[in-house]
């Protein structure tokens, strides 16, 4: 037995043991040198409360502050060695200690040194007479609440506005709290018997180590708006006051908020950021690159070597700058919270985030251990074989002489984290081919100067030809050198793509067209030289069809939907698209530009946007022309319940939460059938007992048109017709319910005419109070379903169709798709006819279903003959096909009568019918 079980232990592998918070030297110091102290902190993570009473313990004990402060900071890191180490304490708890005793020990440091200046100087005044707030910004992962364990705190400090002081010695608002920056640092950075709490480095406030210590909030301002370079947009987009704590809270810092705010993001899509960050991240990798040479070990940095932690905050941050400013849910100062957001909106792929987000905790944690070993500021990898033993034995990894399971995990994470950098952060070649021409092989190297013409000889001839053009206008001399060589890359680009076959001829001299206008809206241009997809994306829907460049040069910002690979294979969520909106609306609040101006813009945006997804489907035939119009009038609905909530939220005359309102939808929109650029046909109804109510919904009804129609920097929304409401023009623009009930159903003198009740035919409730819904669909079902003389009926609609045609002429020897004789709407007011005159005795036709599917009802019900109902019912659906083909590319659509002679003939058939 005794032989067997020796065996047996023998073929077992080794038992690897448990990696101890004790082998950390520093752990070692602290456990050695405060014994006595260790069981002041209580047990579980230290959170800002805990840091804050350990202080006032260790007061009471008899130590000054500062010892306090540092005693209280070396028992936290202990804790957090023990939590991270042995119990795998989560890397974003760890991180959130350390954040929170920066802040306390900030907190109690400053109110002392304030307390020690105001002794002699008293406190600060404004010329008011006024208290002012002095703000300690924290920067950096102090900032995004990510702090090392032994990191410095980067802080700015800022005071509200400038004064004087009101004690015995006097002095200015600026060398007060200079004076108090000088305590702050004394207290938390200075080395003493006790070490330090936090070493302190200032270098990201204006001007850096040439610039004072303290600034003004308006001297702040300044500084950004004149002298802010672009490196500095990243760093700031992480600030936030994290003392004093009372200023967190009481709002008087959001002055500073807003400033950073317009600091940090553009209102465009700011693609011009790229070089910015590229000039920061070589000289990044450059001072790595220095600090390795001749020290390989230097090499494991995993903090700025490649494909470390910085890199992943820069793809993040990066994608946060471009986008923030029209889209704020992009808006957070964590990286992990910042990746999430990222895939959410389409802006990486989901399994990208999911990977980044793996290693930057991994790369952390790794971090972590490295600085747990001496507490130094460091993070390269221990050269000595039993921290790198230790360090990888405390993630589960092995790590001896013959493999390294945490190397190889490393290099691992680090590759795909540098290639998803790269593949970013490319200097605007195209990606296409290794040498970044494109393919081209004529075309290699930096082009030629765009007005030479060895750069036209280069070029198809007719390309060359419309840039020749291009180049003698003034706006394109004018441009500076850097835009110049931008325009050159693309066209250049674009040309490739053509020889290629990748587009055609006509897109590319089409893509020089589209982008004239845009050449002093650079941002444009710096997003289609990032985003050499995007550009062969465009260059193909160039060559599809002319209405999508129109379009295009109305919205240019839509180009950045290409991007999305989505784009191609989904299909439009009212659901998503509203909540999408509402987390933006909510992201505006969080920031405090949630005012009209933003409302409005984002609006249009999101609209724009959704139209475009839209028309991309339609041209590469993705859809069909009844799922565009069906897309197109639900993003009509979806997008005017939102502006009616947004808007009644501005209404000073409010006078409940939620209003009693209700928007109708006539014609096409009512009737499912809207186009691109469509007018929408609408009727606004309240139902409110509220003695006020005429008044305020009169007031609202304005503030919405107006929401609905401004045009704003973003561009127009919708085009509003309310000719429909009761009365017409001379109407009031909203009614009430019942007022509306009796005006449709005749009760009364002034009663609805024949030609309302056949637009009721189409009309919906498509935004408002849900509630009001039913209650129009049974108005608008009793009054098509009240008893008409036929008679009489043929002969108004027959009437009203006449007059419609005399306003419309058509050129002899053509015919119109729409208003000819045989055309989309003679159907309408066949069918129209159909529901007034039969509705009562088949109320199948009472349903809002469309044109085609009421032709078919008519037809099942026995009211049309010999398919005469399913023939005009196709006729209509090619006729729409027509029109809308021939809208696309700009074309007329009055055609050649025998190109359309079977369709036409279908409904002139009907006609007959229905009319004799």
């Amino acid at each position: 037995m005794g032989s067997a079980s020796q065996t047996a232990s023998q073929t077992q592998p080794p038992v690897t043991p448990p990696a101890l918070a004790e082998h950390s030297r520093f752990v070692q110091r602290i456990r050695r040198r405060y014994a006595d102290e260790l069981a002041l902190l209580p047990p579980g993570l230290p959170r800002r409360d805990t840091v804050t009473a350990l202080v006032a313990t260790l007061r009471e004990r008899g130590r000054t502050l500062a010892s306090a402060l540092r005693v209280a900071r070396h028992l936290v890191l202990e804790r957090l060695a023990v939590l991270d180490v042995e119990r795998g304490c989560a890397m974003e708890d760890v991180t959130l200690a350390m954040t929170e005793l920066a802040e306390a020990t900030l907190d109690l440091a400053l109110a002392q040194a304030i307390a020690d200046q105001s002794v002699r100087h008293g406190l600060p005044r404004s010329e008011a007479g006024g208290d002012i707030e002095f703000w300690v910004v924290g920067m950096g992962k102090l900032g995004a609440r990510e702090l090392n364990v032994s990191s410095d705190i980067d802080l700015v400090y800022v005071y509200e506005e400038d004064g004087q002081t009101d004690g015995a010695v006097p002095i200015s608002a600026h060398e007060f709290f200079a004076q108090v920056a000088r305590g702050l640092y004394t207290l938390i950075g200075d080395t003493t018997d006790d070490g330090f709490v936090f070493r302190v480095d200032l270098m990201l406030r204006p001007n850096g180590n040439s610039g004072p210590p303290v600034v003004s909030l308006s001297m702040l301002e300044d500084y950004l708006q004149i002298q802010g370079r672009e490196w500095e947009r990243f760093a700031w987009l992480k600030s936030r006051v994290v003392a004093p704590r009372a200023s967190v809270s009481n709002g008087r810092a959001l002055p500073l908020r807003d400033i950073i705010n317009s600091f940090v993001y553009r209102k465009y899509l700011d693609y011009g950021v790229f070089e910015g960050l590229r000039q920061l991240h070589r000289k990044v990798r450059d001072e790595a690159q220095r600090r390795a040479a001749g020290r390989p070990e230097r090499a494991n940095d995993v903090k700025l070597s490649r494909g470390g932690i910085r890199e992943i905050e820069f793809i993040v941050q990066l994608l946060q700058v471009v986008r923030g400013g029209q889209f704020p849910e992009m808006r957070t100062r964590s990286t992990l919270k910042a990746l999430s957001r990222l895939a959410a909106s389409g802006l990486m792929k989901p399994e990208s985030a999911t990977r980044l987000g793996e290693a930057y905790v991994f790369l952390r944690r790794v971090e972590h251990r490295i600085q747990f070993l001496d507490d130094q500021q460091t993070h390269l990898l221990p050269t000595g074989d039993g921290d790198l033993n230790w360090i990888a034995r405390s993630l589960g990894l092995a790590c001896n002489a013959d493999a390294c399971e945490l190397l190889d995990r490393l290099g691992e994470m680090r590759e795909f984290v540098a290639l998803e950098f790269d593949a970013l952060l490319h200097d605007g070649r195209d990606s296409a081919s290794p040498s970044g021409n494109g393919g081209c092989k004529s075309c290699g190297g930096t082009p030629p100067p765009l007005d030479s013409e060895a750069f036209a000889e280069k070029l198809p001839p007719e390309l060359a030809e419309r840039v020749r053009h291009l180049c003698a206008l003034p706006k394109v001399q004018a441009l500076r050198e850097e835009s110049k060589a931008r325009l050159t890359r693309l066209i250049a680009r674009a040309a490739q793509a053509a020889q290629r076959g990748d587009c055609t001829m006509e897109a590319a001299t089409r893509f020089v067209d589209w982008v004239e206008p845009l050449l002093r809206r650079e941002s444009y241009l710096a997003l289609l030289v990032e985003r050499a997809e995007v550009q062969q994306r465009l260059l193909r829907l160039l060559g599809l069809a002319r209405w999508p460049m129109r379009y295009l040069m109305r919205h240019p910002g839509v180009i950045d939907e290409l991007a999305d690979e989505r784009l191609l294979h989904s299909r439009f969520d009212a659901a998503e698209f509203a909540a999408e909106l509402e987390a933006r609306h909510e992201a505006w609040e969080r920031s405090g530009q949630a005012d009209p101006e933003a409302l409005l813009d984002t609006l249009r945006r999101a609209h724009h946007a959704e139209v475009f997804r839209t028309l991309v489907r339609d041209v590469e035939s993705h859809i069909t022309v009844e799922q565009v119009a069906d897309e197109l009038s639900a993003l009509a609905d979806a997008t005017l319940a939102r502006t009616l909530a947004w808007a009644w939220k501005h209404l000073k005359q409010a006078h409940r939460p939620e209003p009693r309102f209700a928007v109708i939808a006539y014609g096409k929109l009512g009737g499912k059938e809207l186009g691109y650029g469509s007018d929408l046909d609408v009727v606004f109804l309240y139902d409110d007992e509220d003695e006020r109510a005429a008044e305020v919904y009169g007031a609202f009804t304005r503030k919405l048109i107006g929401w609905l129609t401004l045009r704003t920097a973003a561009g127009e929304l919708f085009e509003i017709d309310t000719a429909l409401r009761p009365n017409g023009n001379s109407g009031m623009l909203v009614t009430s319910m019942s007022s509306f009930e009796k005006y449709q159903s005749g009760r009364g003198s002034n009663t609805a005419w024949t030609w309302e009740h056949q637009a009721l035919t189409r009309a919906r409730w498509c935004a408002g109070l849900a509630e009001l819904e039913p209650r129009f669909e049974a108005v608008r079902r009793a009054v098509l379903a009240a008893p008409r003389d036929h008679a009489a009926l043929r002969e108004e609609v027959r009437a009203m169709r006449e007059k419609l045609r005399a306003a419309r002429p058509v050129k002899e020897g053509r015919f119109d798709v729409k208003h000819s004789p045989g055309g989309m709407v003679d159907v309408e007011f066949a069918v129209q006819y159909l529901v007034l005159a039969h509705s009562a005795a088949h109320p199948g036709l009472l349903d809002n279903k469309g044109n085609i599917a009421l032709l078919l009802r008519a037809q099942e019900a026995a009211l049309l003959p010999d398919q005469i109902g399913a023939r005009a019912a196709d006729a209509y659906r090619e006729l729409r096909r027509a029109q809308h083909r021939a809208r696309l590319d700009e074309q007329p659509t009055q055609v050649d009568p025998e190109t359309l002679a079977e369709h036409r003939d279908a409904v002139l058939a009907l006609w007959r019918t229905v009319f004799g």
